[in-house]
């Protein structure tokens, strides 16, 4: 039987248990808005590390927008993740895609304007770089971050999470040194049935999220 997790900071503060045993050297926590900030607050509080945001947006399919077509991560040269399989199947274009991907950046750049109020990225080159969601359904959004953080050169990279199906942690572990889930139900169905509390996280709970954890230490 799998457990539900109260909230997010339960959930947090349990996957903050479980790294706090690795005795991981010199980490930096990537949080997912908005629903991976409060978990990764726990995380950092934990571990003593900064806390740091990936900015990343899901593409739905135009008739289905909870299915994950692709995803965008912002940064200087913008990532791009498409799930070939779901293109495949649907049949939306990459002209689409990219329609969207510029519509996600702007939301983007409005998140970073307000949840970061003009602080540089943390530094995480030769650094151990945890990210951290409030948990992962087919992985698409999770494998933009993941490929955009492996681009700024972590020493190792370490994805963590409370809940994810097995299948989506198999097929992630080639785009990570380590993975961290606590608990993979199967069948999966979908994230908010392993939390007794899972409303929609509001930009006021991120920043204050940000602001109780360990501050942002910028990189020079």
């Amino acid at each position: 039987m799998t457990n539900r997790f109260s909230d997010r900071s339960e959930a947090g503060r349990a996957l903050a248990a479980r790294l706090a045993e690795m005795k991981i050297a010199d980490p930096v926590i990537f949080a997912l808005p908005r629903g991976g900030v409060p978990v990764a607050a726990e995380v950092a509080r934990a571990l003593n590390a900064p806390l740091d945001l990936l900015l990343v947006r899901k593409i739905g399919v135009p008739w289905q927008p909870e299915l994950a077509l692709a995803a965008v991560v912002d940064g200087d040269d913008p990532q791009v993740v498409i799930d070939e399989e779901v293109q495949g199947q649907s049949g939306v274009s990459r002209t689409y895609i990219d329609g969207e991907a510029k519509e996600q950046l702007r939301e983007i750049e409005r998140r970073r304007a307000v949840y970061l109020q003009g602080r540089s990225p943390v530094a995480v080159e030769n650094r151990t770089a945890i990210v951290v969601d409030d948990g992962i359904a087919t992985g698409t959004t999770v494998r933009a971050a993941l490929k955009a953080l492996r681009r700024r050169k972590p020493a190792r990279l370490i994805l963590a999470v409370p809940v994810a199906p097995p299948e989506t942690i198999d097929a992630l572990a080639a785009d990570v040194d380590q993975i961290v889930c606590l608990e993979q139900p199967s069948p999966f169905y979908a994230i908010g049935l392993y939390y007794i509390d899972f409303h929609q996280v509001s930009d006021e709970e991120v920043m204050a999220a940000l602001a109780a954890a360990t501050p942002l230490r910028s990189g020079t």
